[in-house]
């Protein structure tokens, strides 16, 4: 009955090319009878894992300032998110003292 956090480090099970949407499912289900128990979703690899958190109910994340950078771009229009993309590589490229050929048709 004590409150606590139940901290399952579900990168690290993503780390070893497992899904760990359904053993955190089960985490929540197997803390239905512990009320005052939160399910802590920690070492997350994407900004991704937030959104499945969220979907499954996890009370808390741990988010590194890498992710919490990424948030602004959840559910932003992938058309416009490629442009920007390749306007990156190309400024990128520029930078560097690159150029990219034109290709040309025979």
């Amino acid at each position: 009955g004590a409150p606590s956090v139940v901290s399952v480090l579900a990168g690290r099970i993503a780390d070893t090319g497992r899904d760990p949407v359904p053993l955190m499912i089960e985490a929540k289900r197997l803390m239905a009878g512990a009320p005052t128990a939160e399910l802590l979703w920690a070492s997350p690899r994407e900004i991704l894992n937030l959104v499945q958190a969220s979907e499954i109910g996890c009370d808390i994340i741990t988010m590194t300032g890498d992710l919490l950078a990424k948030i602004p771009g959840l559910g932003k229009d992938l058309a416009q998110f490629s442009l920007e993309t390749v306007q990156m590589f190309h400024d990128h490229a520029r930078q560097a003292g690159l150029t990219v050929p034109l290709a040309t048709h025979a």
